[in-house]
């Protein structure tokens, strides 16, 4: 998801010197190979991991204690607000006002934010304050100094009240451990008023259930406009005094109240100096009874400690399903970019499978784990892939959420978030998820329902598919965003139509066959580039490659240098509206080297530029890898070496863009590892350029696949040739079912290009499936 409102402006960021160093790459000395880490422990890899990267320049990432996918994102909140503080954190910001239990990653809207706990001493207050003026609040500053965080576990010292908070999380339950100073009047402070972002809260009740545990509701509209959180919270130590307050002006002036739309809730007691005071919240989007079950089931202890050892197991075992052999940096960038893409989609159902459906009704028994956080204009693209290659079971699981959404919602997600369709973002982005698992041979859930959801979604007249269907584009002058929809459409219909073929469905294949070349309507020969037309003899003018209006244009956070690419299901047809493969190779080179004004209203989210590629915005992620349709390997080699080696670095704004809920880390990952999937359901994985020296990746069922990168360093970046199981391998690309069958790949690297690998046209990759 990105930016998709205007109340901020940021100036695009370009990364300086960037084309310059690309340009130069070849001819510079080469940087001595630094020494690799040694293989890494299955119990180990969490020190990999660092969550502070991404929360500096536009990363929005999640910080705080979460499990793999888990529903309870437990972190800090800072008093700042913004574009920048869509997570809630941002690494610049030294106050905290709670800690919050659920939050997004990596997204460019802010919301939820649900249920945040703030402890404190001295007199009771229960409004946030501000820096300035903090005397009228409860804000608290901390330094980073006295802050630690890993995966599972967060720590920091609330300075003005000298209390140290710590927190780890289970799947559905935050449990938070405060270290108090000694006083008479020590507090937390539940706040079901404040979220993050756009999120306000609608209706929140919070009562005393017995001398331990409060429960209570928090409904709120944002970004999601009708959401819905249950919670109960279980303390340690007996509550002395509750009160629960209605806020009913900006001066801080309260009324008692239970239920309210400002509702704070303070638990007292009092404290010696050390005194350790513990707490558990459970969350549900069902009841407070599932609520208090969550906690039972998921943390039926007081062993802090334990929990946190469990979060901290359960990331190993995710991280461990690829073990890598590279220098201490990559290390850390892929190991941080591989938990970036667990953070979602989240859990978002009962320990008893119970969950609240797009429907408005609570579902029980649905056979499958629920889930939510779907940003699929993004995700489609990398981390669903990397999904199907390291967890088996969340793909179906993913899917069957996908087809309970459309049979209680008529159509497949867009993007789904806390059982609510925000149709945020363009195309029908989860066919491509649906089709590349089915197509990938995966068996956990109902493929004539698939079917029928994918067809069902793409039928239907809104956001401009009605022109779609009677004349095969959308009119520039009916719908805003109309290209970046046209061409997302052609390739959600090329995967409809891969599908039908598959089931044999004849008539299905050729109609959507037929609408996956739409792409070709929007591409103008005269300019040689893909613009808006108005109808079939008028194209839209004033036309200028460079131009781009956030949300007012005919492309979706860009412009025609960078949308003219994405045609990844049919890379041959765009071959010959180009020219052919020269041209094509030409304009390719062009788009790393061109300079241009994109504008005052270009969107922030473009970024990470390269001549016009902008790495930091999804819609162009696969086009590095385009290069290998015509038989020139090393200029992806040599461009995805660059980018992982420069987008993605170890401090904490070391994310070139917004991470978009795990995309920008699973291009990393997979571009690590030497392949990336350009094609979102043919299965085949384009070779780039290994940053690793060695990897194995575990497939399940005891398969392994092993990659060895030989006399791998930053001078020998391109592939010299291939072996697959002992045996010479000269194509440029993998496919998903021989990785599959495991083995060992490896790669020969060298400091010039290779004049015969991946060269000749049999061993090119290509649209069609293969």
């Amino acid at each position: 998801m990105k930016f998709r409102s205007a109340p901020f402006r940021f100036p695009v960021a370009v990364l300086a010197g960037g084309l310059a160093a690309l340009a130069a790459s070849a001819g510079t000395p080469p940087r001595k190979a630094p020494r690799p880490a040694p293989a890494a422990k299955l119990t180990q890899l969490t020190q990999y991991v660092d969550p502070y990267i991404g929360t500096g320049f536009h990363g929005h990432v999640f910080v705080g204690a979460n499990v793999p996918f888990g529903g309870v994102q437990l972190g800090p909140v800072n008093r700042s607000e913004g574009w920048d503080w869509c997570s809630g954190y941002h690494y610049s910001d030294s106050t905290i006002v709670g800690f919050s239990h659920t939050h997004l990653s990596g997204t460019g809207i802010g919301d939820l934010g649900d249920v945040a706990v703030m402890p404190t001493t001295g007199e009771v207050r229960v409004t946030k304050g501000m820096p300035k003026n903090p005397q009228k609040g409860f804000i608290s500053l901390f330094s980073h100094k006295e802050e630690s965080v890993r995966p599972g576990y967060y720590r920091v010292r609330l300075k003005r009240y000298n209390i140290k908070a710590e927190l780890t999380a289970t799947e559905r339950v935050g449990f938070h451990q405060y270290t108090f100073p000694k006083s008479d009047q020590a507090h937390l402070v539940f706040d079901l008023q404040q979220g993050i972002g756009w999120d306000l809260a609608t209706d929140t009740h919070i009562e005393k259930l017995n001398d331990s545990t409060l429960v209570g509701y928090r409904f709120s509209k944002g970004w999601a406009k009708d959401q819905r959180l249950y919670f109960a919270a279980v303390l340690s130590k007996p509550i002395r005094q509750f009160t629960s307050v209605q806020v009913t002006d900006t001066l801080g002036n309260t009324t008692p109240a239970a239920t309210g739309n400002r509702l704070k809730g303070v638990v007292t007691f009092a404290t010696k100096e050390g005194e350790v005071v513990k707490l558990k919240v459970g969350i549900s989007p069902v009841s407070t009874a599932n609520a208090i079950a969550n906690i039972r089931a998921e943390v039926p202890h007081w062993n802090f400690a334990k929990t946190t050892a469990q979060a901290d197991a359960a990331w190993n075992r995710e991280l461990q399903k690829v073990r890598i052999q590279a220098d201490p940096a990559r290390m850390k960038t892929f190991y941080t970019a591989l938990y970036h893409t667990m953070v979602a989609p989240s859990i978002f159902n009962d320990h008893n499978g119970d969950y609240w459906g797009t429907d408005k009704k609570v579902h029980t028994n649905p056979g499958f784990t629920n889930l939510t956080t779907f940003s699929l204009w993004d995700t489609y693209r990398a981390a669903h892939p990397l999904f199907t290659l390291l967890q088996p079971k969340r793909v179906n699981d993913m899917v069957s959420t996908m087809l309970a959404i459309y049979q209680q919602q008529g159509k497949l997600p867009v993007w789904h978030l806390m059982a609510n369709e925000t149709n945020c973002m363009v195309g029908y982005s989860a066919v491509p998820v649906v089709v590349d698992a089915y197509l990938k041979g995966y068996k956990g859930f109902d493929a004539n329902l698939a079917y029928e959801a994918v067809k069902a979604t793409a039928m239907g007249n809104e956001f401009g598919l009605k022109s779609v269907k009677a004349l095969g584009f959308i009119p520039a002058d009916s719908e805003v965003e109309n290209v970046s929809k046209g061409l997302e459409y052609a390739i959600d219909d090329w995967c409809i139509a891969q599908m039908a073929k598959q089931m044999g469905k004849k008539e299905d294949y050729a109609y959507f066959s037929k609408r996956a070349k739409n792409y070709q309507n929007y591409f103008d020969k005269r300019v040689g580039f893909m613009r808006g037309r108005v109808s079939q003899t008028e194209w839209r003018t004033p036309f200028s490659p460079f131009s781009s209006v956030h949300m007012k244009s005919d492309f979706t956070e860009g412009n025609a240098w960078q949308y003219t690419w994405l045609v990844p299901q049919d890379v041959e047809g765009l071959i010959g509206l180009l020219g052919g493969e020269k041209r094509f190779s030409q304009k390719l080179d062009s788009l790393f080297t061109v300079k241009g004004d994109m504008g005052a209203e270009a969107s922030p989210d473009i970024s990470g530029l390269i001549g016009m590629y902008a790495h930091g915005n999804e819609p162009g992620h696969h086009i590095t890898y385009l290069y290998s349709y015509v038989g020139q390997p090393w200029k992806t080699a040599e461009k995805v070496r660059f980018i992982t080696d420069n987008f993605y670095t170890t401090k904490p704004d070391g994310i070139i863009g917004n991470e978009d809920v795990g995309q920008m880390s699973a291009w990393h990952v997979l571009s690590t590892l030497g392949f990336y999937q350009p094609n979102p359901a043919n299965g085949n994985f384009i070779f780039g350029s290994p940053s690793i020296n060695q990897a194995t990746i575990a497939l399940g069922g005891g398969k392994t696949f092993a990659i060895e990168a030989k006399n791998n360093s930053a001078a020998n970046k391109y592939i010299q040739r291939v072996t697959l199981n002992g045996k010479p391998y000269p194509k440029s690309y993998l496919r998903f079912q021989d990785l599959q069958q495991g083995g060992k790949l490896v790669l020969e690297m060298g400091p010039k290009p290779s004049p015969t690998w991946g060269v000749a046209v049999a061993d090119r990759p290509r649209s069609v499936m293969q």
